[in-house]
């Protein structure tokens, strides 16, 4: 199948099937993926918590608003969090990189000041997961990402340590009965001609 196909296919999971377990070794794989994820200069100011343990699950889903059903029954979340500290990323992940990459830093995002230079933090963990969804699809895993949650709630369950939520993922197996796939419900996208300009 082509990525077009795949594409065209894939959707926004609202109900799973709580029996679909996802086997270990694609677990490991997708691990794999989000390690490859790119970001800019290489900056990688991310973590990816992975959680199947379904007490976990569990508390996670009662601060997770309309997506409660959804973590519980998901067969993993997987959470994604970014550096808290500025200078926590430039003592750890900054000086790990090379020269022009330190350089490009300094020059056009450390001027820009806190505020800005954490928005650029995050925007690197959305790349992650735009790869993070796609790789799913080509496995045929199906996906719910998911902004609806108390980031700080889950913070305190998952005891981070120098990261913050950002949002989560539920990954598993759709119900048969998910009125949101394709099949049932056709997707909706804007004209091509209002969305993609040639020049």
């Amino acid at each position: 199948m082509s990525f077009l196909d795949i594409a065209r296919n894939r959707y926004t999971t609202k109900r799973y099937d709580p029996s679909g377990k996802i086997a270990e070794e694609a677990i490991e794989q997708l691990k794999e993926i989000l390690l490859l994820s790119p970001s800019s200069i290489n900056s990688q100011p991310w973590q990816f918590t992975f959680i199947s343990d379904e007490k976990r699950k569990v508390a996670l889903s009662k601060v997770s608003f309309h997506n409660e059903e959804k973590v519980r029954d998901a067969s993993h979340v997987i959470v994604f969090s970014v550096i808290e500290k500025v200078e926590d990323f430039e003592n750890w992940n900054l000086s790990r990189l090379p020269e022009r990459s330190v350089s490009y830093y300094h020059r056009m995002v450390k001027p820009k000041g806190e505020t800005e230079i954490k928005s650029w933090m995050s925007h690197q963990v959305y790349l992650a997961l735009g790869f993070f969804l796609s790789a799913c699809a080509t496995m045929g895993i199906d996906s719910t990402p998911m902004e609806g949650i108390e980031a700080e709630e889950y913070d305190r369950i998952l005891q981070q340590k120098g990261y913050k939520t950002l949002f989560g993922v539920a990954i598993g197996y759709r119900d048969r009965e998910d009125a949101n796939q394709p099949s049932i419900t056709p997707k909706f996208r804007l004209d091509k001609e209002n969305v993609i300009r040639t020049i």
